[in-house]
């Protein structure tokens, strides 16, 4: 982490930035504030992040507000973490009324609702390729049949037996703690 902790205004402005222009949910979101947080800033660590993504998962409700959250605590206190919440989720949340207030109106439309299944194709993808950059890191030689393996697992356990995310993690991190990556060292 820095020497110098990034001031609040700093902060509330990545927050409220990258939570309201970056589309396709919570891990577009993540994955975006990764890179300006830890790579781009060299504000938050590695461990840091694994951290409050790991812990993001876990807790109940909406992971990105959990993770912008952990993450803000982490760099600057708790009212960074306020602050990153609210900035995050409310300019988002307010245009996701009018939005809504808009499309009751127009709901019989044909072209209204090709639109809304084109955007729905495309978020789709977005957060297939979001889930890619967060697993990149872990696609390495060596990395790569536990990412397989966990990812086609986690599928199975949740579509074939429909365990909770909640379940799925617990057997994730079993196994996890279970079968180290041999870091070479």
């Amino acid at each position: 982490m820095a020497a110098l902790k990034p001031s609040l205004a700093a902060l509330a402005s990545i927050y409220t930035k990258l939570g309201n222009t970056t589309f396709g949910g919570g891990d577009p979101t993540i994955a975006a504030l990764q890179r300006e947080l830890s790579e781009r800033r060299g504000w938050l660590s590695q461990e840091q992040f694994a951290l409050a993504f790991s812990l993001s998962r876990v807790t109940p409700g909406t992971n990105v507000l959990a993770f912008c959250a952990a993450t803000a605590y982490q760099l600057s206190g708790w009212m960074a973490s306020v602050l990153a919440v609210l900035g995050a989720s409310a300019p988002a949340a307010a245009l996701a009324v009018w939005l809504t207030l808009g499309f009751e109106s127009a709901v019989r439309n044909a072209y209204t609702n090709g639109a809304i299944l084109a955007v729905l194709a495309a978020v789709t993808g977005m957060m297939v390729a979001s889930s890619f950059a967060l697993a990149r890191p872990s696609l390495n030689r060596r990395g790569w049949p536990r990412v397989v393996l966990l990812s086609g697992g986690t599928l199975l356990l949740r579509e074939a037996w429909n365990l909770s995310p909640l379940q799925i993690m617990a057997f994730a991190s079993a196994v996890g703690a279970l079968w180290l990556e041999d870091d070479g060292k």
